[in-house]
């Protein structure tokens, strides 16, 4: 495990703190979810955004074109 000095605003500490304190969880692990919690979404938004570049409208088209064209189960409508 790694350590790593820190510095934050007083307010965002007290925040951070009282989070903590109401989740019943330490400083230390509410950064350490915080973080990872941040790091998942922008890995996640980097394989969106390569996914949609590797897309394709015709491949798209084609696979809409082999799909029925009935109408939705009840449950299923909007």
């Amino acid at each position: 495990m790694s350590v790593l000095s820190l510095r934050l605003p007083d307010s965002l500490h007290q925040s951070a703190r009282q989070l903590a304190e109401r989740e019943n969880i330490s400083i230390n692990q509410l950064v350490t979810l915080a973080l990872a919690e941040k790091i998942a979404a922008l890995m996640a938004e980097e394989y969106i955004q390569e996914r949609a570049r590797r897309g394709s409208q015709e491949k798209f088209e084609r696979a809409m074109s082999k799909v029925a064209d009935v109408e939705p189960v009840e449950k299923d409508r909007l």
